[in-house]
């Protein structure tokens, strides 16, 4: 069932066209992709979709119950609540239904001075609200609030911390988890993996793929995109074209349609111009001055094609190093790092190599150091312990995904001219023009440019530098699907040694030799992109599923725990088994008192009965929750 509908639908901001004649539709199980360069409309789409703008032109037609839930690429959940409380109140329906239950509970408690017809009516309303509530989930709310914000990284401990005190970054994930909450029929999410790590990333991909509604999305993140969606629509030039699959799909179909354009442009350039050499050369002619005039017909009716627009302006630019490094390029020893005396370490026992050539992705959660190890080795850090070693004809270039190397108050001219004032302004300029800075866009002041534009000129002093060593903290964050296509092609053709932290899967895929993840105690190198490390990283956790299943049939390896370790961890897997053979038992048991007394309530001398129907009610409801709370624990057991 088609749940939204666009029309011509264009809009502009003064003069200034932003979309144009944008037709679009959205069925209510739709994953759909709204992809194109920054500043192509997506946002400003996105917008109209959720009612935030108005449009210029066209129609758009929706139901007029249709929940539309909206996330902004720079919302952030304000609020003086608690995370638990602002959660919370996403169902304040079901909890003020809880409440009427409870308070027709208290009335039926007063059956004695009911008559029967009043307390009947009771009864019954009674039974179709807890009904109603039971449907709705009233019963399992709260463990769906514990599973989205511990898919998000908040947990129990965070539960009762105000909101007002958080980052933006977690401010961000909050807006979404209640968002996801909220479960809107369509559900539009711009830039949604902003903040999120590769492991919430990857929960959110799961969480989506079975989202009951529609979603829509806006992101430059290209493996999200291959994860969610099936459909991808295209703004170029004002314009929209819709395909049909994954993001990657898009690219393969975008590709071939721009060959079979361009070939059908060509022919009839080619058949435009032989009719009108025909019609100029015997025009004139009284033999065959109907034929060239039947030609000439021809011409004027013909529906002549537009050349096929290729791609958009792009960046272009490449890294290269003047001086070539030793073969040791860093190594680190039993690194440690803390921010003070008496806070616990960020992480300790690193050891790390990098020789000449090498390509280095370093993975892990947020808040677990990797931006700490970049400032380290870049000497704005001091290790608390260990030691950090630069080799030989090191030379370091360093992105900063905060851009705190810009100088707010330089132009984009003065910005690169201050850092090579050697250089003629005519090379700054066309080093700039390679980045999109163009005209009057040089003289632009650094504080007023987008954060895509930042990261372009970042760069592009970046490349003047002609470091043997990038160390790049992620270089992918704002910057447009082309922008990072056009860095991925620089980095491969790249001479150096890299080392660098994204949280851009696909990037990581394009460019990465080596995985390193940092845990709090040691690193794990993985030789291979970033789909082998996953592969890794599954295939371990199966073979300790597999040797914990094997634990419990053999005997144990003593090489690998020790006796003690071993009798320890017997106990507690003996003590999770008894406690799962007791919640079955009990819950066989309460499912059994359950079809009792709801076959009980069935019979006539006792829903005749005021005082003994209502006391049945109020058991039922009781083992009901209490049959929630022991298959809640059972779950979580069996995982």
């Amino acid at each position: 069932m088609i749940i939204m509908q666009l029309n011509d639908i264009s809009k502009s901001f003064g003069a200034e066209k932003i979309l144009s004649n944008i037709k679009l539709e959205i069925k209510d199980q739709d994953r759909i992709a709204i992809v194109g360069r920054n500043g192509a409309g997506k946002s400003t789409l996105l917008k109209i979709m959720a009612g935030e703008f108005s449009y210029d032109e066209g129609v758009m037609h929706k139901p007029k119950d249709l929940t539309i839930g909206y996330l902004s690429q720079h919302t952030g959940l304000e609020s003086a609540k608690t995370i638990w409380d602002e959660m919370l109140d996403v169902f304040r329906d079901l909890i003020q239904k809880e409440q009427e239950l409870r308070k027709l509970e208290k009335n039926m408690e007063q059956a004695s001075t009911l008559s029967d017809d009043n307390y009947n009516r009771l009864l019954l309303e009674y039974d179709t609200k807890q009904q109603e509530f039971i449907t709705q989930g009233g019963y399992s709310y709260a463990s769906s609030i514990k599973s989205v914000l511990s898919g998000l990284h908040f947990y129990e401990t965070d539960y009762q911390t105000s909101i007002s005190t958080l980052s933006g970054g977690q401010k961000t994930r909050l807006a979404l988890g209640k968002l996801l909450l909220q479960k809107p029929a369509l559900l539009i999410l711009d830039e949604p993996t902003n903040h999120l790590d590769i492991e919430t990333l990857g929960w959110l991909e799961n969480y989506l793929a079975s989202y009951p509604g529609a979603v829509t999305i806006v992101s430059h993140d290209r493996y999200f995109l291959d994860k969610t969606v099936s459909i991808v629509y295209e703004i170029s030039y004002h314009k929209v074209r819709k395909y049909h699959g994954t993001y990657s799909k898009y690219l393969e179909k975008r590709a071939l349609d721009y060959e079979q354009e361009m070939k059908e442009f060509e022919k009839q350039q080619s058949e435009i111009k032989q009719l009108e050499e025909f019609v100029q050369k015997n025009i004139v002619r009284a033999s065959t001055t109907k034929r060239a005039q039947s030609r000439r017909k021809k011409l004027e009716k013909m529906d002549k094609l537009d050349r096929p627009k290729g791609d958009e302006s792009s960046a272009k630019f490449s890294f290269d190093s003047t001086k070539r490094s030793g073969n040791d390029v860093l190594k680190i020893n039993n690194l440690a790092f803390r921010y003070s005396d008496g806070d616990r370490f960020l992480f300790e026992n690193m050891n790390l190599t990098i020789n000449r050539g090498d390509s280095i992705a370093l993975v892990g959660p947020n808040g677990i150091g990797k931006t700490t190890l970049l400032k380290m080795i870049t000497g704005q850090y001091q290790p608390s312990t260990g030691s950090i070693q630069i080799g030989t004809n090191v030379e370091i270039g360093y992105y900063d995904q905060e851009q705190t190397n810009l100088n707010p108050a330089n132009t984009v001219l003065q910005e690169l001219w201050d850092k090579y004032p050697n250089e003629k302004e005519k090379d700054i300029r066309t080093v700039l023009g390679n980045f999109l800075f163009s005209g009057d866009d040089v003289l632009k002041p650094v504080h007023a440019l987008s954060g895509g534009e930042k990261a372009r000129l970042s760069l592009a002093k970046l490349m003047m530098l002609h470091a043997n060593f990038l160390i790049l903290d992620e270089p992918t964050n704002h910057l447009d699907i082309d922008s990072k296509e056009v860095l991925e092609s620089a980095l491969i053709d790249y001479n150096g040694t890299i080392i660098f932290v994204s949280h851009d899967r696909y990037f990581i895929n394009k460019i990465a030799e080596q995985v390193v993840e940092i845990q709090a105690d040691h690193v794990t190198g993985y030789l291979g992109d970033y789909d082998y490390y996953v592969a890794k990283k599954e295939e371990q956790a199966e073979r300790e599923r597999l040797q914990q299943e094997q634990i419990k049939v053999t005997q144990v390896d003593t090489g690998k725990l020790s006796y003690k370790e071993e009798k320890a961890r017997q106990r507690a897997e003996r003590k999770v088994q008894r406690r799962i053979e007791e919640l079955e038992n009990l819950i066989e048991e309460r499912e059994n008192e359950l079809a009792a007394l709801e076959l009980e309530m069935t019979k006539p001398e006792v829903f005749q009965d005021h005082e003994k129907s209502l006391a049945l009610t109020k058991e039922t409801s009781t083992i009901k929750q209490t049959l929630e709370q022991l298959m809640e624990e059972w779950t979580e057991l069996q995982e």
